[in-house]
């Protein structure tokens, strides 16, 4: 039986991080002497106390398939070397299983169906949303995608710092200009399963061709818009925002430094992500105990980043459109057209 916290003052829908790395969950899975263990270490937390006092019915769980050989170089984060042979789906194999076992150990349900996080909310229990960032682990080998989805994965973002061989990253120069062959191919069978397809971090000539390749919706779990006074390769262009929204997809307004110097300026890029592409296209994604400066580091400040949207202009319907809704109703779509 799991614990409940049953708090009678929750008057809004469930509230949902879309990408997240809770308590640096993914070191956990990563070999005792790996750098990124030692880089990310302050971010080990209890877990059972992470999602309680933000009213976060359900946060994203994220491994992070390239941690083994990413680092930090002089223009951020880039690969400092290339995956032994086996490495790559060992490495992402032990993260997820290491993250399960932080799922049972904190009482929190693993998140299958979208109908799981309707339960959770009107029972006010908290639940794990697993994810995987980077599909590294694939290899080219499509049958990785539904192993993973059988081990209670229900999103992969297809690339991240490391040029795999699903398509191109946004901080390095185009490799193939678009999305590959392989992409086109785990795009196929995650729809099939349906899987949300996350496009953080990928260019938009990769985004382009994955919108297209899809029979449902797709995301971007964790950017926001560029402007005069935030350029940055991880952030988007009007165009590129525009391409996710069209599908019915949904992007995870991101709390970083890159574009945010306070939770205010967060609302306030919020609403302008919302002007741009629609209210129903707009979600939350902290990118939590795994991000850039951010103005946005534990989820007990959701309910002031709710008092600020509304201070804006908000309705009550419309911050829980975007701190969950949104993803609900995108990733009931995703998994209706699964076969």
């Amino acid at each position: 039986m799991h614990d409940r916290d049953v708090n009678p003052q929750i008057q809004h829908g469930p509230w949902i991080d879309v990408h997240a790395h809770p308590g640096a969950c993914f070191v956990h899975g990563l070999a005792a002497e790996d750098p990124m263990r030692r880089l990310f270490a302050a971010g080990e937390r209890d877990e059972r106390a992470l999602l309680r006092a933000g009213e976060v019915t359900v946060s994203a769980y994220a491994s992070v398939a390239d941690a083994p050989v990413i680092g930090l170089r002089d223009n951020g984060i880039a690969t400092v070397r290339d995956f032994e042979p086996g490495e790559a789906l060992a490495t992402n194999t032990a993260q997820v299983e290491a993250i399960r076992d932080l799922a049972h150990a904190a009482s929190l349900d693993l998140v299958l169906h979208p109908d799981d996080i309707e339960r959770l909310h009107s029972s006010s229990a908290r639940g794990m949303w697993l994810t995987c960032e980077g599909g590294d682990f694939v290899e080219r080998d499509t049958s990785r995608v539904a192993a993973a989805h059988a081990r209670g994965v229900r999103s992969i973002t297809l690339v991240h710092y490391r040029v795999n061989d699903l398509g191109d990253i946004q901080t390095e120069e185009p490799r193939y200009h678009g999305l590959t062959g392989a992409g086109r191919e785990v795009i196929a069978e995650m729809n099939r399963l349906g899987m949300v397809i996350d496009l953080a971090h990928a260019t938009m000539a990769t985004t382009v061709a994955a919108a297209e390749a899809s029979r449902a919706p797709i995301m971007v779990s964790h950017s926001h818009l560029a402007s005069a006074g935030a350029d940055h390769p991880r952030l988007l262009s009007p165009d590129h925002a525009c391409t996710v929204a069209a599908t019915g997809g949904v992007i995870g307004a991101w709390p970083s430094g890159i574009v945010a110097a306070s939770l205010a300026d967060f609302a306030d890029e919020i609403a302008r992500l919302v002007d741009l592409i629609g209210i129903e296209h707009v979600a939350l994604g902290t990118d939590l105990d795994a991000n850039y400066r951010p103005v946005l580091t534990e989820h007990s400040q959701l309910p002031a980043l709710a008092a600020l949207l509304r201070a804006r202009g908000f309705g009550a319907g419309d911050v829980d459109a975007v701190l969950g809704g949104n993803f609900l109703r995108m990733w009931r779509a995703v998994v209706a057209v699964a076969n």
